[in-house]
């Protein structure tokens, strides 16, 4: 399911977005919104989990899931 909703956008950033559906980056103007709110969301979660683990680095528990998270490539967050 989804939502349409009704966004106001800088030009230079419609222009972005309009300059990356022409090159074929993208398939439509949703599809870059969606990607870039789906990135915001997985940064989020990941700064989420570092307050986690800095509130108790010697947490056992933890040391298997910082180890897995310290493999995980995550440029596409820049």
């Amino acid at each position: 399911m989804s939502k349409q909703i009704a966004v106001r956008l800088a030009d230079d950033l419609v222009d972005f977005v309009d300059t990356l559906v022409a090159h074929g980056r993208a398939t439509s103007r949703a599809a870059v919104v969606t990607r870039a709110l789906e990135r915001e969301r997985r940064r989020e979660v990941a700064a989420r989990d570092v307050e986690i683990l800095a509130a108790d680095p010697d947490d056992p528990d933890l040391d298997a899931l910082a180890d897995f998270a310290a493999t995980v490539r995550m440029d596409d967050l820049d």
